[in-house]
C-alpha cells in the first residue's frame, strides 16, 4: 500500500473532499506542484486550474477551482479554493463560449472598461477550457 497524506479541499461553499491521497498536483503561481507524503511544509497561491487527487490505488479524482491558497503540513495538504467544481461537471461548449465572450469584452472597450476584470475573466474561462480539454484527453470523455 502506498504511502498517503490526509487532503482537504474547501471553499466558501464548504468542504469539497477530505481524505487520504497518494499525491496532489496543482498549478502553483511558479508552476505544477507534485505533493506527496514528507514534503517540506510550504504555502502557496494557486492559479486558475485543475487540482489532481491521486488517492490510493491510483485512482484519480480531478477538480476545476477558480484560484486560492495551498498549505502543506507533514500530515496534511489543504488547498483554499475561491471555487472548485468537480471537472467532469465542466462543459467544454460553455467554456469556449466563455473564452469567446472574455475576448470580445477585452476587444470591445467601452467607457465603463475594466481591464483588470476582463483579463482575469479571460483567464479564468480559459483555465477551464484547459482543465476540460486535458481530462477528455486523459480519461477519453
Amino acid at each position: 500500500m502506498a504511502m498517503t497524506v490526509h487532503c482537504d479541499i474547501v471553499s466558501a461553499e464548504g468542504e469539497i473532499f477530505s481524505g487520504l491521497v497518494e499525491m496532489v498536483v496543482a498549478h502553483g503561481a511558479l508552476g505544477d506542484l507534485g505533493i506527496a507524503l514528507g514534503h517540506a511544509p510550504l504555502i502557496t497561491n494557486l492559479k486558475p486550474g485543475p487540482i489532481r487527487l491521486i488517492k490510493q490505488g491510483g485512482e484519480e479524482e480531478v477538480y476545476y477551482i477558480s484560484g486560492g491558497f495551498l498549505e502543506v503540513q507533514p500530515n496534511m495538504v489543504k488547498v483554499l479554493a475561491d471555487t472548485v467544481q468537480r471537472a467532469a461537471d465542466l462543459d467544454e461548449a460553455s467554456a469556449q463560449e466563455a473564452v469567446k465572450a472574455a475576448e470580445k469584452a477585452l476587444h470591445d472597450r467601452g467607457a465603463e472598461f475594466d481591464y483588470g476584470s476582463a483579463a482575469a475573466r479571460l483567464a479564468e474561462a480559459t483555465a477551464q477550457l484547459r482543465t476540460v480539454q486535458q481530462i477528455r484527453k486523459k480519461f477519453g470523455h
